[in-house]
């Protein structure tokens, strides 16, 4: 069960978008595995993609078709990530997006195709291409819900939500959903994440809105150290609002969208988090007082990273060596280790590079039954400081990843 996370409901329409799912046969068993999200040719997209040397065939495609300057269709499939796939993934891909073309009245440039599941296997085109006509018909601006539901994988909960602010004294939504419950490790975004907003904004200044975002919310999340080879995160701006277009970095309307886009990214990616594969607790690590962020990033990554940790906060053991092994391997030259303070919670469990004289393990375990667990890590060299979520590691995990493919 995911840790003190609800399923999405009551998500907005957004204005310029309508959304579509169906079961195309994709999974041995019955359930929705197919979405179309449609959008005005004139909206502005922005993207951001894994960094994986082995991305999918959709992520190659996808990002080919996003140099022509108009869009109006994602295609998403669940079950199949049509990755490690070759040319042969990469025709499949492009076939898909073809037909929806076709179908549709607009060129296959049009289309941005993304996939997710198991990876290694051929992509079953003439189950998706069979069912394109459903998604066109069954198209409408209030399926954001169904389209939640229909690109989870090993999810337990559909993740979403939506946020409103006034610009120029006109309402503005923004909606978004994503899916992502194991391997997760960012670099770039989450496994799939779409964000949509009426607002009117500039394509170059979306793409900076986005990557912003990114960089304090999907990039801040480890579940298991793994970068998907499918990762990708949308961010569409119909340009159905009635207010001034943002095309310019100094503009008020731009600070007050990317504030709320923001919070949308860091609730989606917070949730993937929640819903890690097996996860009992959701573990905030903030490392303060670093020299640069990076240096920082580096030390959260390294204890978000250790199964060693990992799995000593599943079994609610405040083994506070392990956090100092982990940070001494963070990749800090010259640590002055004698400077180093850690805390769960407000309980201080290390001061000056070792044990707290006033620490105890009984407070120490009460700290780590909580589901949700505050670390902070006082490095006492600089003035930087970052943010990383991360969960524990169960038996739970382990089992949902050997069986993945049963």
């Amino acid at each position: 069960m995911p840790v003190r996370l609800q399923p999405a409901k009551n998500l907005l329409p957004v204005p310029g978008i309508r959304l579509a799912s169906t079961s195309a046969g994709i999974y041995a068993r019955s359930r929705p595995d197919l979405a179309l999200i449609e959008f005005g040719q004139d909206a502005a997209v922005s993207a951001v993609f894994t960094r994986n040397s082995f991305a999918a065939a959709p992520v190659i495609v996808a990002k080919r078709h996003l140099v022509n300057n108009s869009h109006r269709y994602c295609l998403i499939n669940a079950g199949n990530a049509n990755a490690a796939t070759g040319e042969s993934g990469i025709q499949a891909a492009l076939t898909s997006c073809s037909k929806l073309a076709e179908l549709a009245g607009c060129s296959v440039e049009m289309v941005l195709p993304f996939s997710t599941g198991v990876i290694g296997q051929d992509l079953p085109v003439e189950k998706i291409t069979n069912s394109i006509p459903t998604l066109l018909a069954g198209l409408s601006e209030n399926n954001w819900n169904q389209c939640a539901e229909t690109i989870i994988t090993t999810d337990t909960v559909t993740k979403g939500v939506s946020r409103q602010l006034e610009l120029d004294g006109c309402t503005v939504t923004v909606t978004g959903i994503a899916k992502g419950s194991g391997m997760i490790r960012p670099d770039m975004a989450t496994m799939l994440a779409y964000i949509a907003t009426d607002a009117a904004v500039d394509k170059k200044i979306l793409q900076r809105i986005l990557d912003n975002a990114v960089n304090r919310s999907f990039n801040r999340i480890c579940v298991d150290g793994d970068m998907s080879t499918n990762d990708a995160c949308l961010l569409i701006a119909t340009g159905k609002a009635k207010h001034n277009l943002i095309t310019d970095s100094k503009d008020a309307n731009l600070e007050k969208l990317q504030t709320v886009i923001n919070e949308v990214c860091e609730f989606l990616a917070t949730a993937i988090v929640r819903d890690g594969e097996g996860a009992t607790k959701f573990i905030t690590i903030n490392i303060k007082n670093g020299q640069s962020v990076q240096e920082c990033l580096d030390v959260a990554y390294a204890i978000a990273t250790s199964p060693l940790v990992k799995t000593a906060f599943f079994a609610s053991d405040p083994n506070w060596g392990r956090i100092l092994a982990a940070i001494g391997r963070g990749g800090i030259s010259e640590l002055d280790t004698s400077q180093v303070s850690v805390y769960l919670n407000n309980c201080r469990i290390v001061h000056n590079g070792a044990r707290d004289k006033d620490y105890t393990e009984e407070a120490g375990q009460q700290v780590m039954k909580a589901e949700e667990i505050a670390m902070k890590v006082d490095l006492s060299r600089g003035e930087a400081d970052a943010t990383v979520w991360t969960c524990d590691f169960s038996y739970e995990y382990v089992k949902i990843n050997a069986d993945y493919r049963s």
